[in-house]
């Protein structure tokens, strides 16, 4: 069994990105490997399957159960195409139900509030205020190119133009986001503009070493990894438990916030590129009109800023 499931991560995953393999390995060599390795493959039975199942689902969660029994069952077929095994008893398994998973949750206002003060002496200050006010993916903010920020907007068109940012890729494996339809353009609260402005004036990146918003020191994209260690730091420094708190969930909370100041559902479905999204069906960032207008507005209001002055927006 251990010789199948490491053909398989070695041969049946082109063209996965590097961590997507990194997880399929880590989850295969403890939970798969670990626990069914030294079985002989054509031994297997489905009793053996339902039974390591069974055990697993009283550490693991329901998503992590249907995850281990999918790469089971992926290196069985992988085997059989190549007559190493006649059968495949995996799929005759059912996956039973794990423990409850980890609730993402969102920050009340307060929270976001100790949390934006927090983020401004933080080189995450960009970062975060885009997370949280716009409600955009964590993997589309990280490919973000400065090609697709518009800080002056076109105040002098009719109807104005507000600044913002277009998204139209994440560090996913292809390069594009999620889905088609997470394609949008986004107007950017007068807090983001200003966060935005700052951070093009950091050494590092006013430099011009990389078109990319967020990088690393040497250009390169931003790793998960590092910028969810980054995020905690905020958090901690804003009195959260820096622990319980990803940088996905600001996304939660930025629909959250919406929902409590009365935007409407299908407003926030089109801000943050979930299905039925009417106006993100044009592909190139010139074509993507109209700019989605009611999350900034809604925003401003529930965190103001300092000088209304050049608010040209009128409220909901």
């Amino acid at each position: 069994m251990a010789d199948a499931v490491r053909d398989w991560i070695a041969y049946g995953l082109t063209g996965r990105s590097p961590a997507t393999l990194s997880n399929y390995t880590t989850i295969a060599n403890k939970h798969v490997v670990g626990q069914l390795g030294a079985r002989k493959l054509r031994d297997l039975t489905a009793d053996d399957v339902d039974r390591w199942l069974r055990a697993e689902s009283r550490v693991v969660s329901t998503r992590t159960l249907r995850l281990m029994h999918s790469l089971l069952n992926r290196a069985v077929r992988h085997a059989m195409a190549r007559d190493k095994v006649m059968r495949n008893v995996v799929e005759l398994c059912s996956v039973p139900t794990g423990r409850e998973g980890r609730r993402s949750k969102s920050l009340t206002f307060t929270q976001a509030e100790k949390l934006l003060r927090a983020a401004e002496a933080s080189s995450m200050r960009a970062y975060v205020v885009l997370s949280l006010l716009t409600g955009a993916r964590t993997e589309e903010l990280r490919a973000l190119r400065w090609e697709d920020v518009d800080l002056a907007g076109s105040p002098d068109e009719d109807p104005p133009v507000p600044p913002s940012i277009s998204v139209l890729r994440s560090v996913r494996m292809d390069g594009d986001t999620k889905t088609r339809r997470s394609r949008r353009r986004l107007a950017l609260p007068s807090r983001a503009v200003r966060a935005l402005a700052a951070h093009a004036e950091r050494p590092e990146v006013s430099t011009g070493r990389a078109d990319l918003v967020f990088a690393s020191r040497n250009g390169t994209e931003l790793d998960a990894h590092n910028v969810r260690r980054s995020f905690r730091r905020v958090a901690a420094d804003a009195g959260l438990d820096a622990a319980e708190w990803t940088p996905r969930e600001l996304r939660h909370s930025f629909v959250s916030l919406l929902s409590d100041s009365g935007v409407p559902l299908e407003h926030i479905s089109r801000l943050v590129g979930h299905s039925g999204t009417a106006v993100t069906e044009a592909v190139h960032r010139q074509q993507l009109r109209p700019v989605l207008e009611h999350g900034a507005i809604a925003m401003d209001g529930i965190f103001p800023s300092d000088d209304h002055a050049d608010d040209r927006r009128t409220p909901l």
